[in-house]
């Protein structure tokens, strides 16, 4: 099983859809060995103290928080992001992990280039990956990935039109 460590960004997507059938978070958990920083347990505690989708989000996905890993790392005081992506870029290059789940689109060009060996996937790729081994089909993740562009306001974002437009040739 292949190691993917989630940024909170992420996490708080997947979790938005708690009650999809098939559910993504779900299916990334019995997919893959997921591990999450502390700091992004702190960042989904935070997210989870506010009353709207997002937060609801957060608090599903701690609900779940018994199926991944969590473990903490020495932050790099000059990463330029947030405390959770500095962790998850961190754990993911010290675990050597095959995958990094982030959805910080605006800052995706600097994580990717502090990862070391690690992928870095978004939750509309994850979704299309799923879609290619099977858990999901082409169908379930348009749905899921319209429920949860709707959610994040990624109406307008490329990384979604891509996905969107490889989800409709499946």
């Amino acid at each position: 099983m292949s190691r993917l460590i989630a940024d909170a960004s992420a996490l708080v997507s997947l979790g938005i859809v708690t009650d999809a059938d098939p559910n993504p978070l779900a299916c990334c958990l019995s997919r893959y060995e997921v591990s999450v920083p502390t700091a992004v347990i702190d960042e989904l505690q935070e997210i989870a103290s506010y009353d709207d989708v997002h937060g609801n989000a957060a608090s599903a996905v701690l609900a779940q928080a018994d199926a991944f890993t969590t473990q903490s790392v020495d932050l790099d005081s000059e990463f330029p992001l947030d405390d959770g992506e500095n962790a998850a870029v961190t754990l993911a290059n010290e675990l050597d992990a095959a995958l990094l789940l982030c959805d910080e689109f605006n800052q995706l060009g600097l994580i990717h280039a502090s990862l070391a060996d690690t992928r870095l996937v978004t939750t509309p790729t994850l979704l299309s990956v799923l879609v290619r081994t099977d858990p999901l089909s082409a169908a379930d993740a348009r749905l899921l990935l319209e429920e949860i562009s709707d959610a994040r306001s990624w109406g307008a974002n490329s990384y979604v039109q891509r996905a969107r437009s490889l989800l409709e040739e499946s």
